[in-house]
């Protein structure tokens, strides 16, 4: 069991639809049906996927943001989310935000000295370390925010998209990081639409579609698969697209309601 940094046995995550079709508001829908993996302690895995296929959700659940209805979950480590604007305090400064994740922590005032003293040099941010975040650009964002995350040093690292906005040379100052840290046995699932990225950087890769696990496997083969399937998407007209998608969508949605919180499930016993 400790051989693997996360086990994903028969996991599901359930969304109530807040629409404004009348058709499906209120209705259940999976973001995730039945997925089971393992991912092994100093992998490297890409998550592939299109719009709307639950790589958002996998990475709230794999950072243990979200907890699954169905299914279990093992985690060996500490883990960590690297995406835009994910605990990040709007009102804090950079800094404010920095001491904050301290606290919430626990960790001593010399700790996290050495943490502000990391982003400072890691995320180039000068002065805006001191301004609030909501005058932040997104780039800004998701620098402080890899910094703080690559700094408390996780075993597990999840970086979602955390790469596709700001400048290309801080982006490849981050693959260069993450570089170390593989070469280091961190686990890292990467979770990005640049499919180069993936396949220069990830061992090997998942791919979601529908929610639905589609392949993991070496990631030359995924993403060559992958691939071939977002072409055939793509040569699609938009009628068809739209119609292919509708299809998926309604194959998520829940017939029978089902119990929308562990809350209530422990209360029923």
């Amino acid at each position: 069991m400790e051989d693997y940094a996360v086990i994903f046995d028969h996991v599901s995550k359930i969304y109530t639809l807040k629409s404004n079709d009348k058709k499906h508001k209120g209705k259940q829908f999976y973001a995730l049906k039945d997925v089971s993996f393992k991912i092994p302690v100093g992998e490297v895995v890409g998550i592939l996927g299109t719009n709307g296929s639950g790589k958002s959700t996998m990475s709230v659940i794999l950072s243990g943001i979200s907890e699954p209805e169905e299914g279990k979950i093992t985690v060996n480590g500490e883990q960590a989310l690297i995406a835009i604007n994910t605990g990040l305090n709007q009102q804090l400064t950079g800094l404010e935000n920095i001491q904050l994740k301290g606290a919430l922590l626990g960790l001593k005032k010399k700790q996290v000295q050495k943490i502000v003293d990391d982003v400072i040099e890691f995320a180039e941010l000068g002065d805006f370390l001191y301004q609030p975040v909501k005058k932040y650009s997104s780039g800004m964002k998701s620098r402080l925010g890899f910094s703080i995350n690559l700094a408390l040093d996780p075993d597990i690292i999840v970086v979602d998209e955390a790469l596709s906005v700001g400048d290309k040379g801080f982006a490849k100052k981050c693959l260069d990081k993450m570089t170390e840290l593989k070469k280091s046995g961190k686990t890292i699932i990467f979770i990005s639409h640049s499919l180069p990225q993936v396949l220069s950087f990830c061992d090997t890769a998942i791919w979601l579609e529908g929610g639905i696990l589609k392949e993991y496997g070496e990631i030359k083969t995924v993403a060559s698969h992958y691939d071939e399937y977002v072409k055939e998407l793509n040569a699609l007209s938009k009628k068809e697209q739209k119609k292919l998608l509708n299809k998926k969508f309604e194959q998520r949605i829940i017939k029978e309601k089902k119990k929308e919180s562990f809350l209530n499930r422990l209360f029923e016993r």
